[in-house]
């Protein structure tokens, strides 16, 4: 079984994809709708049993359809997308990070999700469907600041200025750019000091002052908790699934949303142009969004449902407290695509002129 830090993320570095067939009654002799044999859902390459255990195996029992996964990073898997040009893509669900979810979209690569194949995105929340996105969230992550409890108390962890505190030079870390979370902390300092969260110049200026007291701008889940751990930080900006086992472990963590500049980032449920098995991936959808499979994936997966009708176990509760019933209401934002396609390219070479040069 993969652990819970390597399962919450969609920050995998690139794996190859891999197809695995699960076990399932044969589509041909469902009423599922399918158009073909079977239906191929696309996903991040960890958490895979989990993801089986809490969604594939009850769909399948559910609605006679065979599914199969192709895993890979979402950068591979995009890439494996594009080739296809929208033709016998060979995917009918794609479960990707909302990046990568935009930057499909910019090429055509995925087609809309309507409520009349999917009736369930009446009862998710209104951040999950978003009309930014052609595909509705089925998850999301927190931004958020994940510190040593012995050191720190959860006023200091959430002030950004944390970051700038000689008192704490050389024991702190944020994320790179490449991350999940390197944008939303980057938007989190542009709103926090700033004009908005996409006033880069001044988050930029402000981690360059910051960079000589930074420890390291880490690029995966296992540097950063290894880092805390180990007791070389004290605090770092992170996803508030970076958390989840540690706490439940006993380590003296905690994690906290920043008082001010909170964002999220979702993942999506997308359908690719030309998939073969539309009804049925609508039918998978729909089924993901529901509230069993929802509070399924929340105690197995560890995902943060959207679903609000979902149950949120004691163990994720003990990272987010009730940001969990409603992120929006407790001051969460998400970020819009439109501001972050057109501009990461440059974005990523100042954030490295500017920022972990210093």
């Amino acid at each position: 079984m993969l652990n819970r830090p390597t399962r919450l993320l969609a920050l995998a570095a690139g794996a190859a994809a891999f197809v695995v067939a699960l076990s399932g009654c044969s589509a041909s002799g469902s009423d599922g709708g399918s158009d073909s044999d079977v239906l191929v859902v696309s996903t991040f390459p960890f958490g895979v049993e989990q993801l089986e255990e809490a969604v594939i195996y009850p769909f399948t029992e559910a609605t006679g359809i065979e599914v199969e996964i192709a895993t890979g990073s979402n950068a591979d898997r995009l890439s494996q997308l594009q080739l296809t040009d929208g033709v016998d893509p060979g995917v009918d669900v794609m479960l990707i990070s909302d990046y990568y979810a935009a930057l499909g979209q910019k090429d055509d690569l995925f087609q809309q999700v309507e409520a009349d194949g999917v009736p369930t995105l009446d009862e998710i929340a209104d951040f999950a469907k978003e009309d930014a996105y052609l595909g509705p969230a089925y998850s999301y992550q927190l931004n958020g600041t994940l510190y040593n409890t012995d050191k720190l108390d959860a006023a200091e962890a959430a002030d950004w200025n944390l970051y700038g505190n000689k008192g704490y030079a050389g024991k702190l870390a944020l994320p790179d750019i490449s991350v999940t979370a390197g944008q939303l902390t980057i938007s989190g300092i542009a709103a926090a000091f700033g004009d908005g969260p996409y006033d880069v110049d001044t988050a930029f200026s402000k981690m360059g002052e910051w960079a000589p007291g930074i420890l390291q701008f880490y690029s995966s889940s296992t540097e950063v908790t290894n880092l805390l751990t180990q007791g070389e930080i004290v605090a770092a900006d992170s996803l508030n699934g970076f958390a989840t086992d540690l706490i439940a472990s006993g380590e003296p963590v905690a994690w906290t949303a920043p008082s001010k500049g909170a964002f999220m980032a979702t993942n999506r449920a997308m359908i690719p142009t030309g998939a073969a098995n539309v009804e049925a991936a609508q039918e998978f959808i729909d089924y993901l969004l529901g509230a069993e499979a929802q509070t399924a994936s929340a105690a197995l997966v560890g995902d943060l449902p959207v679903n609000p009708d979902a149950e949120i176990t004691d163990e994720l509760r003990a990272v987010v407290g009730d940001i969990a019933a409603d992120p929006i209401a407790a001051g969460y934002a998400t970020l819009d695509p439109a501001e972050l396609v057109p501009t990461r390219s440059e974005w990523t070479d100042r954030f490295a002129r500017e920022v972990t040069a210093q």
